[in-house]
C-alpha cells in the first residue's frame, strides 16, 4: 500500500519527471526503475514486476504489477481507464 509521501511525489513527478532517472519512485515502499513517461503516464520497472501510473484531471491511477502479466497488458488497461475518467472530468 503506498503511502501519502509516497503518492504526493508520484503526482508531483508527472510535471518533471527528470529526477526520476537517478531517484526512480517509490510505491508501497519499494524501488521502482524509472523507464519513460509523458505528462500524463510514468512507466517503472522493478526486477520481474513494474508500476504504471496516469494521471487524470481529479486523480491518479497507480497500477503494481507482476509476471506474467506484461507492461504493454497493464498500460491498455490504466490508460483505457484513465481517458474513460479523464472523458467523465474526473
Amino acid at each position: 500500500m503506498p503511502t501519502r509521501e509516497e503518492l504526493v511525489k508520484l503526482s508531483s513527478s508527472f510535471a518533471d519527471q527528470g529526477n526520476l532517472a537517478m531517484s526512480g519512485v517509490h510505491i508501497g515502499g519499494e524501488k521502482f526503475f524509472y523507464l519513460s513517461g509523458t505528462d500524463k503516464v510514468i512507466r517503472c520497472k522493478k526486477g520481474k514486476s513494474g508500476m504504471h501510473s496516469m494521471k487524470t484531471l481529479q486523480t491518479i491511477l497507480v497500477a503494481v504489477f507482476e509476471e506474467p502479466i506484461q507492461h504493454p497488458q497493464v498500460a491498455n488497461v490504466v490508460e483505457s481507464l484513465g481517458d474513460y475518467l479523464i472523458s467523465m472530468s474526473y
